[in-house]
């Protein structure tokens, strides 16, 4: 037996309400360009909506003009999509609860995740998004995974309960380290100012 080796998300695919809806919260709000449309190939009588999310891959809705927004809470079952995270910049994070409060979107207000930033909202199907805000930066050659990972390992060999800043920025160091070469012999700290 042998795994099937997956390379990313591809696409995440939505059931919308209207089309103008699903254009005004996903362009409107999240500033998602809409790409494309074309029928849903599996039930014609529903459009099916491309966004671009920022990074290339695809949120795509299924839209169908009989269909009205109701607001209510998507339930979150076992088995359920829980909720739906979107990476932002810090500076659009800063801006969020204002642009989110000019429209009358409640909001969770900030959420400290300890190696991130969040805050909560839904759209207006009820369906729960995040807006995720890293607070770190990986060196060179490395993903947001690699540091987490390593921030991870060390958080577990200092026994502490969740990722902190500290344990970022330690990781960043060890992976900065690991992958550049150096001409000193010892790359250990140091106090130039005597």
């Amino acid at each position: 037996m042998r795994k099937i080796q997956v390379q990313g998300v591809h696409h995440i695919t939505l059931v919308g309400a209207d089309r103008q809806t699903s254009i005004d919260f996903w362009e409107g709000v999240l500033g998602m360009p809409f790409i494309f449309e074309q029928p849903n190939l599996d039930r014609r009588s529903e459009s099916h909506l491309y966004f671009d999310p920022g990074d290339g891959r695809l949120i795509t809705v299924f839209c169908d003009d009989a269909r009205k927004p109701g607001g209510t809470a998507v339930p979150q079952d076992t088995g359920a999509l829980h909720h739906l995270a979107f990476a932002v910049s810090r500076a659009s994070f800063t801006q969020a609860i204002e642009r989110l409060e000019a429209r009358g979107i409640r909001h969770s207000g900030p959420k400290d995740r300890g190696f991130m930033d969040s805050l909560y909202f839904r759209d207006p199907l009820g369906l729960l998004l995040e807006l995720a805000c890293y607070r770190f930066t990986p060196p060179a050659g490395a993903s947001h995974a690699d540091v987490l990972m390593e921030a991870h390992r060390i958080r577990v060999a200092r026994g502490d309960s969740h990722i902190q800043d500290v344990h970022l920025a330690d990781a960043v160091a060890a992976l900065t380290e690991r992958s550049r070469d150096s001409l000193s012999e010892d790359r250990g700290p140091r106090n130039p100012y005597g």
